[in-house]
């Protein structure tokens, strides 16, 4: 027999020719796996399970796309189905922009269709890594997403155990993770992507397989999950394995690694497409001091005084707000553009205005460029914002100056520096977070 849950996408594509050969898929079975990876089947067996989807459709052509796409309303999550990475996924928010996806990126679907989804627009995203025998369902860590959704679950840093979910909506989770399971009759391992917008649990994709969280999750609770799901593949049951639960009493944060310092001209604003090449974990007894060893993890050196630049979209404002009277009361000072900088006035905090680039000099970049800038929070949305904001993240990356483009990321990166500010951070070995056993 052979095991297609270790390799991505790519075996999952071969397994209908496995089959065909007459070689035995171990583990789950070739139907299910189809069940997994066609929206028109899976959208069915939600709807009989009673399980949330966002709002969906599938195209054949771009003509279908922009029916679908205004039927949902923008913005709208597009990708080709069965491909790996998030490969050619993207945000669209408009129909011109649509039709410019339709006629370059979709060439990689080849004959299978584009996947059209409403994208959930500040809801919380987890990452859920299963291991089912066929009967019995093992969650084995709950991801929370510090990014929002949206953002490729490669490229984004993540907590486990949650960090700001409360148990109502955790043990949700666990439920309709387990329905999955059993419907899908998974025998080896299943990752889950959910989606949680005002206390709704929404389901954004369920691959019947390894994903990339299985190494973390196994580092994080030390149970060696890889090895169980691929003995229980082989016909063990998971009542022959000690398994712990998914919260262990300490935090570990993932950090993704970006190589955009190698490609000039790149944008670093992340999005449903993969962009990292690595990762590495932080560790600790608390969500900030394990997200602060993370960061240095990655190379980003968070400040502890100095001055942060600010400027956010419309909806983002009030957010940010409690970031940044954080930032000011541990000794930071505070620029911002116009409109983030009249909020910020308007709700008592000290702020020198500063201006976009675009408004002439001097202007943000020019700041960053003399090293007046050591933080920056910039969030923003919309196809033109996304292009007018492009130099701003470039010139961050250049100069070693920390940013964050998302209010969670903003809101985390405060946290880990207050604890930074007071005191040191401990090292301490693997072993000694799991009990003297590391997988």
């Amino acid at each position: 027999g052979v095991i297609v849950q270790f390799g991505g996408q790519t075996p999952l594509k071969l397994a209908h020719d496995l089959e065909a050969a007459g070689i035995p898929i171990l583990g789950t079975r070739k139907d299910a796996i189809d069940l997994a990876e066609d929206r028109e089947r899976f959208s069915g067996l939600l709807e009989r399970l009673g399980l949330r989807q966002p709002a969906n459709g599938i195209a054949w052509s771009g003509q279908e796309a922009e029916l679908v796409a205004e039927r949902i309303g923008y913005p709208v999550l597009m990708r080709p189905s069965y491909v790996l990475g998030g490969r050619a996924m993207e945000i669209v928010h408009d129909r011109q922009e649509l039709q410019r996806y339709i006629q370059t990126a979709v060439q990689v679907s080849g004959r299978n269709p584009v996947l059209i989804d409403r994208y959930l627009q500040d809801a919380v995203e987890l990452d859920v890594d299963a291991v089912a025998d066929g009967d019995q369902v093992y969650v084995a860590g709950i991801m929370q997403h510090i990014e929002e959704a949206g953002i490729h679950s490669g490229d984004s840093a993540c907590a486990l155990p949650p960090f700001s979910l409360d148990r109502a909506v955790l043990d949700q989770v666990v439920q309709q993770t387990e329905q999955l399971a059993r419907a899908l009759e998974v025998v080896g391992l299943m990752n889950v992507q959910f989606a949680v917008r005002d206390g709704d649990v929404y389901i954004l994709e369920v691959n019947p397989r390894a994903s990339r969280t299985v190494p973390f999750v196994a580092k994080a609770t030390g149970t060696p999950i890889a090895k169980i799901a691929a003995r229980v593949m082989a016909g063990e049951k998971l009542s022959a394995f000690p398994l712990s639960g998914f919260q262990p009493p300490h935090t570990a944060v993932k950090e993704a690694v970006f190589p955009f310092n190698r490609f000039p001209g790149v944008d670093t604003l992340l999005g449903p497409e993969m962009k990292s090449t690595g990762e590495v974990m932080g560790l600790d007894a608390s969500f900030a001091r394990a997200f602060a060893k993370a960061q240095l993890g990655a190379g980003v050196d968070l400040p502890t005084a100095g001055t942060v630049f600010l400027s956010v979209r419309d909806e983002d404002k009030a957010a940010v707000t409690e970031a940044a009277r954080w930032l000011h009361e541990l000794g930071f000072s505070l620029i911002a553009t116009r409109g983030t900088a009249r909020h910020l006035e308007a709700v008592g905090l000290p702020v020198s205005l500063v201006n976009k680039v675009l408004e002439g000099q001097p202007h943000v970049v020019d700041a960053m460029i003399n090293g007046d800038v050591q933080l920056v929070f910039n969030t923003t949305d919309g196809a033109q914002a996304i292009r007018d904001s492009a130099s701003l993240r470039r010139t961050a990356l250049v100069n070693n100056i920390p940013y964050y483009t998302t209010v969670a990321g903003a809101r985390a990166a405060v946290e880990a520096i207050a604890q930074l500010k007071s005191g040191r951070l401990e090292v301490a070995p693997l072993q000694s977070y799991l009990g003297g056993a590391a997988p």
